[in-house]
């Protein structure tokens, strides 16, 4: 991300914004921030991006690897086509926000907005921090000066308007989600009524939907699915992680999954179909598709810069897979792999290809969840490359999906207490 974590958002309009290799995307129209129900700063969601053909869509902050005075770039060249739409708890910055009548909480004189800025904070998530606002009706005619005041030394602000609004029952959950982990705010769409929970479902953006369905028992993630239209389930499922999407596709009757899968975007339904043709309990079946992967010729610090993405996960972000091209999976000849503890001692302008450790075990594709399980524990991994017979890295196991298969199916449904006193070994029949 850029080195300074400081952005006004009025200097991001039209700036170029480019996938990893270089490729035109679009333009910045705006940037998306969530209401929320207390007075801290807003969260910001993403930024719509106006395509060639002029049509909007939405690019979640997640996606965006940095910010630079002339450019935003993306962590990844595949992003939802679906054209944007602002939902009841979101707000556009430049389009609502900026210019919005306010008063300054110490003077109580009256202003307008004439900015915003965007930081990011130590949990790498961008809030609204500050507001550039210009006082009205200065003396002698002159324009009054520019103050930048803090978020919570402004009053009136566009949001805090739209908060004095009435907001429906649906609303307030949606803006109590915000701050929640992905599995505790699970916890409670879970407990909801199905009504409740499919207005809810409706009203989620598609990136934290797909997020939470990740994080639910297999009947609630077919409930909320089968809620949904076709089109958005599609784009749910292009925004889950090609794991969890494939198994929630695998739970689904044959023509409704063939069916889905037709609607994704090509490139987001290949490495899903490719997964469903393993069994749930093998390797193959465990995978990511989309492990960190470089070409021998990277330097320590590209591979670095790729561990810093915040979508990775931490298993994923432990280490570093390097192949010949292609880099797509399934890739050219695997070569071996870096762990990032590795990296984190060698010059930056190192070539991965001279700390590789090219000795480390692989898993075959067809591994079962047994040897999987033995395998991590015999090299206290969190993280294994999925390798076939020609050498091509197929995809990554982590520790947390291998976690997930052993626990029994209710895991979520209990209490961490009820759980060990039905299995002392949390481990259920899964491993002999």
């Amino acid at each position: 991300m850029a080195a300074n974590s400081r952005i006004f958002v009025a200097r991001l309009v039209g700036l170029g914004v480019y996938g990893p290799s270089g490729e035109s995307i679009g333009k910045v129209r705006d940037v998306v921030a969530a209401l929320r129900l207390d007075r801290q700063p807003p969260r910001v969601l993403g930024i719509v991006v106006e395509l060639p053909n002029r049509r909007p869509i939405f690019v979640p902050m997640l996606r965006v690897a940095a910010i630079e005075s002339t450019s935003v770039t993306l962590a990844t060249g595949q992003v939802s086509m679906r054209t944007f739409e602002l939902r009841p708890t979101e707000i556009l910055v430049v389009g609502q926000l900026i210019g919005a009548a306010v008063r300054v909480a110490t003077t109580q004189a009256a202003a307008h907005v004439a900015d915003a800025a965007i930081e990011q904070s130590r949990t790498r998530d961008w809030d609204i921090t500050r507001l550039a606002v210009r006082e009205r009706g200065s003396r002698l005619g002159r324009r009054a000066p520019i103050q930048v005041l803090g978020w919570n030394d402004v009053r009136g602000t566009a949001i805090t308007d739209l908060l004095g609004a009435t907001i429906s029952s649906t609303q307030q959950v949606l803006l109590s989600f915000e701050g929640l982990k992905a599995a505790d705010a699970a916890s409670v769409l879970r407990e909801m009524p199905p009504k409740a929970r499919n207005e809810l479902a409706d009203a989620l953006p598609d990136d934290r939907l797909a997020e939470l369905l990740g994080e639910l028992p297999d009947d609630d993630q077919k409930e909320i699915l089968g809620h949904l239209d076709e089109n958005r389930a599609a784009d749910i499922l292009e925004a889950m992680d090609p794991d969890d999407a494939a198994d929630l596709l695998g739970e689904l009757n044959p023509g409704v999954r063939a069916r889905l899968l037709e609607l994704m975007e090509p490139e987001e339904s290949e490495g899903v179909r490719r997964l469903l043709q393993y069994s749930s309990n093998t390797a193959g079946g465990l995978m990511t598709p989309e492990p960190i992967i470089l070409t021998p010729d990277a330097t320590v610090a590209d591979a670095l810069a790729r561990v810093r993405v915040p979508e990775h996960t931490p298993a994923l972000s432990s280490m570093i897979f390097v192949v010949r091209p292609p880099q797509a999976t399934p890739t050219g000849r695997y070569l071996g792999s870096v762990h990032t503890q590795r990296l984190l001692r060698e010059p930056p302008f190192e070539l991965v290809a001279g700390v590789l450790d090219t000795d480390m075990a692989k898993l075959s594709p067809d591994a079962s969840l047994p040897e999987v399980t033995r395998f991590f524990a015999t090299y206290n991994l969190v993280c294994a490359p999925v390798v076939d017979d020609d050498e091509h890295l197929l995809g990554a196991v982590t520790v947390d999906d291998v976690l997930d298969h052993l626990l029994p199916d209710n895991w979520r449904d209990q209490g961490l207490g009820d759980m060990v006193a039905e299995d002392p070994t949390g481990l259920g029949q899964h491993v002999s």
